[in-house]
């Protein structure tokens, strides 16, 4: 019985926000949390609370590069043999050619969070605007504000969750400004491999469960797709969740309690 699960989410934000309490997943034991800018790779092993301790460097490319370099992680440094993959956007869409591909047979259910396998053309024109020219500002709280703006989308947080959310996705500039904690580079991705996130052959490669959760109002995941990822490949199991955008937080226990079921296979 697997008992390990990777859990990756998108640049920009971090899995240490959310608590260990809250992100608990029953009958899981392990939790490696990822996080990833277009520079480096990060991971703290074991618990959601961990600083991020390792690290893989890799250039802005296609997803083939840094899926090469978390698939070596994750057999090497980590040491992990089979886990559960739980990925938000472009964890989900690295997870899908992870489990086509070079961690084929180590992946054992792969959870997709508002991501498939291909993207909806607006949310990409999107988060080009805002993520390619990251906002800078004077005071901390000016960035919680505008976290709350641009991450509304992601459903309810408490108070003490936006706080937990700014502090761990914050960086300081050179002029003393503060400023989303990614590499802006990234949006570079989409003008030069345009075609990355097309992932339908790598989709139907898939062979184990599958879950999908979809933002009741994603402009990423469109309801087209969705529903032709319950027809096709791994004939994921879609879920709509209400109230939320690109993406679900994955910090409320009715989400929470949708993963662990199907992670535990029930």
């Amino acid at each position: 019985m697997v008992t390990s699960a990777i859990w990756m989410r998108p640049p920009g934000t971090s899995t240490r926000w959310i608590s260990p309490k809250t992100a608990s997943l029953s009958g899981i034991k392990s939790i490696t949390p990822l996080e990833m800018t277009t520079s480096k790779l990060v991971s703290g092993k074991g618990s959601l609370s961990a600083s991020p301790s390792t690290k893989v460097r890799f250039p802005a490319a296609s997803c083939s590069a840094p899926a090469r370099a978390l698939a070596e992680k994750v057999k090497e440094e980590l040491g992990i043999g089979e886990a559960h993959w739980l990925g938000t956007s472009m964890g989900g869409a690295l997870g899908i050619h992870l489990a086509a591909g070079p961690l084929k047979g180590r992946i054992r259910r792969l959870v997709l969070n508002d991501i498939g396998p291909k993207l909806g053309e607006a949310a990409v024109e999107r988060i080009k605007t805002y993520a390619g020219t990251p906002a800078q500002f004077d005071r901390v709280s000016e960035l919680e504000q505008y976290f709350r703006t641009i991450y509304k989308p992601y459903g309810w947080l408490s108070d003490e969750q936006w706080r937990r959310l700014t502090e761990t996705s914050t960086r300081r500039t050179t002029e003393g400004k503060v400023t989303p904690h990614y590499d802006p580079k990234m949006v570079l991705q989409f003008t030069h491999y345009p075609n990355d996130y097309d992932q339908w052959d790598s989709y139907d490669a898939v062979d184990v469960p599958t879950l999908c959760l979809r933002g009741e109002t994603s402009d990423l995941l469109l309801p087209d797709t969705a529903e032709e990822m319950r027809k096709r490949g791994p004939r994921a199991v879609v879920v709509t969740i209400p109230g939320c955008g690109h993406a679900p937080a994955l910090n409320v226990p009715e989400q929470l309690g949708l993963v662990e079921r199907f992670l535990n296979g029930r």
